[in-house]
């Protein structure tokens, strides 16, 4: 056994049966040539063999306290999945399952994950849904797991036939260890702690301050108690036009996409004559290197979108002042300090979520937006390549819009998660995401 960090653990204690806590992702790829009828189910009976998981897909959670991992042989019958669309399934088809997949909560009393090979497309296609709770990943852990699963080569099944055997967890006495890890965070707690004071101390005042964004939040429309249900949406955006535009802002390409979504955004309330008089903020993880053992392993900023901005120039130069700005605060933090502040973070949702008052008292924020970058490659399974791979995070009471992208060959993939009553008509800010970048492509140019 081992404990869960502390920032699992928030995660852990997270979870409701209106706000699930797990990410997923949902890959299509499409049928190599000559294959045949049965080669969806030939893929998921390999990969029902289980024999790649890592930590902590072979663990279960053992309540209490101090929760703690417990290795376990999970049932592959539960875990991995086979279903089908009505064929010719169609990109719709396959949005409205996975949103309900998406809404199902995960089995808290099993390995916390499940995968779900999905027939039936249109054009020679399958899809593959995976969820895990976010108390056993993060979005850029949940990417590196998928990508050990994928081979470059397109005639290689590597990761499911090699994967190797699994790291074991070292077997010492339970009280003891459980005492000496109790111990290391104590000690790191007071260090890191202390960092943290002294960079806080730095944050608060000035100029795009993140801390000065997060108490000049409005409320938005999708700031509301959730119901379980949710929906999903999907945009494609076409890397090379997003790296010409930041070439000629002297920006980032992620400070491109929040344009683009703080754009998007105000199109969409302002056609619902809800859009605030203060600016729109998001949250903005930005991960840090781990080792094998850290699962979570990302701090936030909070980032103005300037939907109260009209021109998408200026809407861009606001959101790379506060980009620059997180970002070099947040770096020059040591990870044990950066562990704490994300800690700091968690703290009010936490107790929020088990107490209902996160719809009762002001946002910190108003969704969050992440970016993650998966390969430049084309990446393979079994000998089907991957078309598309959108992300599909998690959300919480009073946090009814999540936006997440993800980096693959030449694209970059936007996935949108609401909640369903919450956030009518979703697919719009799909569409409007890619009008917007039309519109600053223009002003850019």
């Amino acid at each position: 056994m081992r404990l869960l960090s502390a920032v699992d653990t928030m995660f852990y204690r997270m979870e409701s049966d209106r706000t699930p806590m797990h990410i997923g992702a949902l890959l299509t790829f499409r049928l190599p040539d000559g294959a045949g009828p049965d080669y969806v189910r030939k893929l998921y009976e390999a990969f029902s063999t289980l024999s790649f998981l890592p930590f902590p897909f072979d663990s279960q959670i053992v309540d209490g306290i101090f929760p703690e991992w417990h290795t376990v042989q999970p049932d592959p019958d539960y875990h991995v999945r086979l279903s089908a669309l009505p064929y010719p399934g169609s990109e719709t088809d396959l949005g409205k399952l996975v949103a309900r997949l998406h809404a199902h909560p995960l089995d808290m009393r099993r390995p916390v994950w499940e995968a779900h090979f999905i027939e039936g497309l249109s054009d020679g296609r399958f899809a593959m849904y995976f969820k895990a709770h976010h108390c056993a990943v993060d979005g850029m852990g949940a990417i590196n797991t998928i990508k050990k699963w994928l081979s470059t080569e397109p005639d290689r099944y590597v990761p499911l036939s090699e994967a190797g055997p699994k790291a074991e967890v070292p077997d010492r006495n339970r009280v003891a260890s459980v005492a000496y890890e109790l111990w290391n965070r104590t000690a790191d707690g007071v260090t890191g702690s202390a960092e943290l004071v002294k960079s806080l101390v730095g944050m608060i005042g000035g100029d795009n301050s993140h801390v000065g964004a997060t108490l000049g939040t409005p409320r938005a429309p999708f700031n509301a108690t959730l119901t379980p249900q949710r929906r999903l949406a999907v945009e494609i955006l076409e890397l090379s036009r997003l790296k010409a535009i930041a070439k000629a802002t002297e920006t980032t390409v992620n400070d491109v996409t929040l344009a683009v979504c703080g754009a998007a955004l105000r199109r969409y309330l302002d056609e619902q004559d809800e859009l605030p008089d203060q600016t729109l903020t998001a949250s903005v993880p930005v991960g840090w290197e781990r080792d094998e053992d850290t699962l979570n392993a990302a701090a936030g900023f909070v980032c103005p979108l300037a939907t109260t901005e009209s021109d998408p120039l200026e809407r861009l130069a606001v959101i790379n002042a506060s980009t620059t700005r997180g970002k070099k605060e947040l770096l020059a933090m040591s990870p044990n300090a950066l562990n704490h502040y994300t800690l700091m973070g968690l703290l009010p949702l936490t107790i929020g979520q088990k107490t209902g008052a996160l719809t009762k008292i002001p946002p910190l924020f108003n969704l969050t937006v992440s970016n993650v970058v998966l390969t430049k490659d084309p990446l393979y399974l079994g000998g089907a390549q991957l078309e598309l791979i959108a992300p599909v995070s998690f959300l919480c009471d009073g946090y009814g819009l999540n936006i997440t992208l993800v980096g693959y060959t030449d694209k970059v993939i936007l996935g949108f998660v609401g909640c369903r009553d919450t956030m009518p008509h979703l697919q719009r800010l799909a569409v409007y995401a890619r009008e917007a970048l039309d519109e600053l492509e223009q002003a850019a140019a």
